[in-house]
């Protein structure tokens, strides 16, 4: 069982910038493929990012492509999302999600929320005019 907690959401202006945090349970996590997703009231939850599990492949959404930056420090269990030039429309609550493999090569990255097997419990974004 994978246990995931976000923290670092908030209220900011816009073309503010936040830190997403997302603290991994378990001694594995270099073999986690890693995500970020948001879902804003009313709207499906939708991808943002992902990560490989050697952190040499990234992946973005067209959205927050060149404002977002997804990390990931395998000491610190934890995987990070860099949000810059912040707009009203990022406002949404930001979740980070795991999945465990052995079988896959260090850059696979995964994209879709079905191929997830943990979840967070979530962090609010607020972004302001």
């Amino acid at each position: 069982q994978v246990q995931l907690v976000e923290s670092g959401g908030g209220l900011v202006q816009a073309w503010g910038s936040l830190r997403l945090s997302c603290a991994a349970s378990g001694r594995t996590f270099s073999m986690y493929a890693l995500g970020w997703f948001r879902q804003a009231p009313g709207k499906e939850r939708e991808f943002v990012a992902a990560i490989s599990r050697s952190g040499t492949s990234t992946y973005y959404a067209d959205s927050v492509k060149g404002r977002f930056t997804i990390s990931r420090d395998n000491t610190k269990n934890t995987v990070y999302l860099q949000m810059n030039s912040l707009k009203p429309e990022d406002t949404a609550v930001y979740y980070c999600a795991a999945r465990i493999s052995t079988n896959w090569s260090g850059s696979y990255l995964l994209l879709s929320e079905y191929e997830y097997d943990y979840w967070g419990q979530g962090t609010q974004v607020i972004v302001s005019t």
